[in-house]
């Protein structure tokens, strides 16, 4: 075996399986992070990224009015912004 033999052997190919391996486990994680992680509450407080501002579902739902009809039977007055809180 030749001195290069042994070099490529010994030293070249252990060096390409382990960037080859952490070559993936870098592009794993910035895949996971641009896909899922970015999305998640916890991580966002963690990193100190922009919370996204929660808007409130809007009342389109068929429970959603068949309570709000029943509130305004109730109390008789609608939901509003004034009124929330009652």
């Amino acid at each position: 075996m030749s001195a290069w033999e042994s070099f490529f052997i010994f030293i070249c190919r252990p060096a390409l399986a382990v960037f080859f391996v952490f070559s993936l486990i870098v592009l794993g994680w910035v895949g996971a992070w641009k896909l899922i992680l970015v999305h998640i509450p916890l991580v966002q407080e963690i990193c100190g990224l922009k919370k996204k501002p929660s808007q409130p579902k809007p009342v389109t739902g068929r429970l959603s009015r068949y309570y709000s009809a029943l509130r305004e039977r109730r109390t008789g007055f609608p939901k509003t912004k004034k009124n929330y809180a009652s």
